[in-house]
């Protein structure tokens, strides 16, 4: 429950007073840069915008982060705060004429005295062409840009673009911060949210980090409950639609849970690796795309350090195609723990590489003759075949010939590592050294 009590509250807001039909959203919009909850690290005391503000010079933006984190917000209070013109356009619904009559109002504005913050909200949906328009106005001061995405610069954006703006990145609202925007909607309101300790929690979390989904979805739960009326969690969920989190199958969120979920079985945490797994399935994420990813990881990073690590993450792919949804989900479950705790080796992963980097390199050269097959009369005159040892006609069952080309000599690519099964096969190979040498010598 708030710690802000009924009667501690103001009276609650009448019905017909101007303005109390409009979103909680817009009635709560900061007022100032001090009003902002959250992202602290852009607009505290010491934060990247405080900064360049008491410089007394405003440089173009990009402001990177989830939805619901304030950067519309911040955009607007940016440009009250050097006194600048505010002007929006969103990427979705703007084409070339419209950044054309935006540049042209700007440029009038200038001549008057004017300088005029753009910001454009999504700018990652405009096109390589769109994105190169903005920079000769930005450059000669026309207009001081200021975009925000919820996706990658790094990946949407032009370089030359990115060259002429500084990223800043916004963070999802931590639940200090919801639980203050929750507070400051009370206030608002005139009156606590009706839910107890647990349900308001749960609140918070629903609102997955978004303060605009936050206010949302109070708004449908004051509009839902009656006056003497409080919600527990179950009742709380019956009364608003869960949120679907912040995940898209083709974008960062996709690509950042999968790498966290890859180094935290490379790194044998197995409770973090179950963690970022149930989050994408939570998502949406196809079963059979994790089952792939635990397969390559298989290979990668257990190799021969536990041979048995790849036939049970293919067995888990089999079981849940048998299964099916949700049972199948443990069967994928069961291979997270399974890889995050077998012994790790990258020694396969190398070797392979080094192998194939030097194919690459030395073209085709023949293999040793004593190697070959001689299938015809000619070929054996030819000497295919000659000299060939039959390994198991050996007393150690190894020969110790050379099988490698005569043009690239003897390679060591793969170098298995003391941990696991790898230990015994390091064992076995360094004897094949010994009994290869021996046998050179001899």
């Amino acid at each position: 429950m708030s710690d802000l009590f009924p009667e501690d509250l103001p009276a609650s807001r009448p019905t017909d007073e101007p303005g109390a039909d409009r979103p909680l959203a817009d009635r709560l919009r900061p007022k100032s840069l001090d009003e902002v909850i959250g992202q602290t690290h852009i607009i505290g005391p010491d934060g990247t915008l405080r900064r360049m503000l008491a410089s007394g010079r405003l440089g173009s933006l990009i402001l990177w982060g989830p939805p619901g984190t304030g950067k519309t917000t911040v955009a607007r209070l940016l440009a009250d705060a050097v006194d600048y013109r505010f002007e929006q356009i969103s990427a979705i619904f703007s084409g070339v004429a419209d950044l054309k009559k935006v540049f042209e109002t700007a440029r009038t504005a200038r001549r008057a005295g004017q300088r005029t913050l753009l910001f454009v909200d999504e700018i990652h949906r405009f096109n390589r062409a769109q994105q190169d328009s903005f920079l000769p106005v930005m450059e000669d001061g026309t207009v001081v840009l200021v975009g925000a995405t919820t996706e990658n610069p790094s990946f949407e954006l032009n370089a030359a673009l990115l060259s002429r703006a500084q990223v800043l990145k916004f963070t999802s609202l931590d639940r200090d911060d919801l639980d203050a925007l929750a507070k400051r909607a009370e206030e608002e309101l005139g009156k606590a949210l009706p839910l107890d300790d647990d349900a308001r929690q749960t609140l918070i979390g629903l609102a997955d980090g978004d303060g605009r989904a936050m206010l949302g979805l109070i708004e449908e739960i004051i509009a839902a409950t009656g006056p003497d009326e409080i919600l527990d969690p179950a009742g709380l969920a019956k009364l608003v639609q869960r949120r679907a989190p912040i995940y898209d199958k083709s974008q960062d969120g996709h690509y950042n849970l999968i790498s966290a979920l890859h180094k935290t079985v490379r790194g044998s945490d197995p409770d973090a690796a179950l963690y970022y797994f149930a989050r994408m399935i939570d998502a949406g994420e196809d079963p059979m795309y994790l089952a792939r990813r635990l397969i390559r990881m298989a290979v990668e990073d257990i190799g021969m350090a536990d041979p048995q690590a790849l036939p049970i993450a293919t067995a888990a792919k089999d079981a849940y195609h048998m299964l099916g949804s949700p049972e199948g989900e443990l069967a994928l479950a069961e291979v997270v723990v399974y890889l995050a705790t077998a012994p790790k080796s990258n020694a396969l992963y190398n070797a392979y590489n080094r192998a194939l980097a030097l194919a690459k390199k030395t073209g085709s050269p023949t293999p040793p003759m004593a190697i070959l097959n001689a299938p015809t009369k000619l070929m054996k005159s030819e000497g295919y075949g000659e000299g060939y040892i039959y390994d198991h006609d050996t007393p150690e069952g190894f020969s110790g010939q050379e099988y490698f080309p005569e043009k690239i000599g003897r390679q060591d690519f793969y170098q298995p590592v003391e941990r696991g099964f790898e230990r015994d096969i390091k064992k076995r190979m360094d004897y094949f050294a010994k009994l290869r040498a021996a046998k050179r010598d001899s």
